[in-house]
């Protein structure tokens, strides 16, 4: 079966091109971009000069390779001149895409002395005297620090904390869009436990939540537990919960579409790090039973010999029947497949195998573990980590909601219950009359998506006796 390229906005380019004024000039490049697997987004005149016209070519490609190839082909022309090639996404990210700023005006004598000194010192001794003051006097009650030390960034790995910026400022800028929570990236010169453990707990005067982010397993696991521990504010690592939320709301729409439940089905997970751990946890909490999670050696089975910490307890719970072996054996009637791990995780070929009705989430970025083209007439619903697919499984789904309905119960902690009432409600807001294989969760521009779930965590911390109002 062919595998058709998906052309996407992340691998978007801007040619400046020069080419001849003569009849059916700009068609011989409109084809030569077609022919080389590209689209024409759009076609902005910049001017006309003796006998050539300017314009700007904005194209869409599969990656950045493509990219180049299309490039190329453009110069190829006879009467095309490529002058530049522009990247959208480096253009987006030149100086940053957050920036700070005040809500209060600094125009005159009096408004700087109500802002700063001398009229601020009355305030500091106010928290001095009762450092809960700290939440209504000042930016605390609607600030994130989102932590990383770079080790885990999105598919990339280990690349640093410099290289984990512009992930971490796309953070905040989602945080602040959907959820109107102000967050602010803190990367991290340092990947050692206790080192990360002290900068958050030293900092944490100045945030209302600690949003953990792209720090590698099994450190991550001991970072938020002792963070969660010793702070009275959230502590969240959204590689882990933030995941496990959105997966299960997509599960348990999905289970509403095949008609199965979550108590009856088996699931395969491939990638037991950090989501997979969370997401198998998650899925533990709301009813599944047979969960089979695989690593790089095979199947997690209690007694495996090697296995040590949260792999080692991660058997000690799952895989009921002792499965041994690879993915693809036992996909084998299967009725999920839930991939956090990488491409070619399994095989297209293991996939049809699976039960009637099978479901297959394959959420590695930015490609999936087993193509959706090569299983789409056997399995009945698909799911990824791409916008450009249906049912696109999205952490900013979940976030947002989460630290906002948290922020606003000046919760202490974020609960197992408040995690779980959030998958809930985010499922939810798929209607029955709207739910069908290609939409089992929101989009990610659905403008209720935050708020019912905010509204649920509220309810959950009030519940769980850890919010404060």
């Amino acid at each position: 079966m062919l595998v058709m390229a998906h052309l996407s906005a992340s691998f978007s380019a801007i040619l400046r091109v020069r080419v001849e004024d003569r009849p059916g000039a700009f068609a011989d490049l409109a084809r030569a971009i077609g022919d080389a697997g590209a689209s024409l987004d759009a076609i902005d005149l910049v001017r006309v000069e003796d006998g050539v016209k300017v314009r700007d070519v904005t194209i869409m490609a599969s990656d950045a390779e493509h990219i180049e190839r299309v490039a190329t082909a453009a110069r190829a022309v006879p009467g095309v001149t490529v002058e530049r090639v522009s990247d959208r996404v480096f253009l987006a990210h030149l100086g940053g895409k957050i920036e700070m700023s005040g809500r209060l005006p600094l125009k005159t004598r009096d408004d700087l002395s109500i802002a700063y000194t001398p009229g601020v010192a009355r305030v500091c001794m106010a928290i001095a005297a009762d450092r809960s003051a700290a939440w209504n006097l000042t930016s605390k009650r609607n600030t994130v620090a989102v932590v990383s030390d770079g080790s885990a960034v999105l598919g990339l790995g280990d690349i640093g904390p410099e290289a984990a910026l512009p992930v971490m400022e796309g953070k905040a800028l989602l945080f602040k869009e959907f959820g109107g929570v102000d967050a602010w990236p803190l990367c991290l010169a340092t990947q050692d436990t206790e080192e990360i453990i002290m900068i958050c707990k030293a900092i944490a005067p100045g945030f209302g939540g600690i949003n953990l982010e792209d720090i590698s397993a099994p450190r991550c696991f001991e970072i938020e537990e002792r963070l969660r521990a010793e702070l009275d504010i959230p502590v969240f690592h959204d590689d882990q919960h933030g995941t496990a939320i959105v997966c299960l709301a997509a599960l348990l729409n999905a289970l509403r579409v095949v008609g199965k439940r979550a108590e009856d089905i088996k699931v395969i997970v491939t990638g037991v790090g950090a989501a997979g751990v969370a997401v198998t946890y998650m899925l533990e909490r709301s009813g599944v039973r047979n969960i089979i999670g695989f690593d790089r050696q095979g199947a997690l089975w209690k007694g495996r010999p090697g296995l040590t910490g949260s792999k080692a307890a991660y058997a000690e719970r799952t895989n009921p029947e002792g499965v041994q072996g690879s993915p693809n054996d036992a996909l084998r009637g299967a009725d999920v497949f839930i991939g956090l791990s990488g491409p070619g995780a399994v095989t297209a070929a293991a996939v049809r195998t699976m039960a009637k009705d099978a479901i297959v989430f394959a959420m590695a970025n930015p490609t999936p573990e087993v193509a959706p083209e090569e299983i789409a007439d056997v399995v009945r619903v698909i799911a990824t980590g791409r916008s450009d697919y249906p049912n696109q499984i999205n952490n900013v789904l979940a976030f947002p909601g989460v630290f906002r309905g948290a922020l606003d119960a000046r919760a202490s902690t974020i609960t197992p219950a408040m995690e779980l009432a959030a998958a809930r409600a985010l499922a939810a807001v798929v209607g029955g009359d709207e739910l069908g294989p290609d939409y089992i969760i929101p989009s990610v521009f659905d403008r209720s998506v935050a708020p019912a779930v905010a509204e649920a965590v509220v309810a959950a911390a009030r519940a769980d006796g850890v919010a404060a109002r």
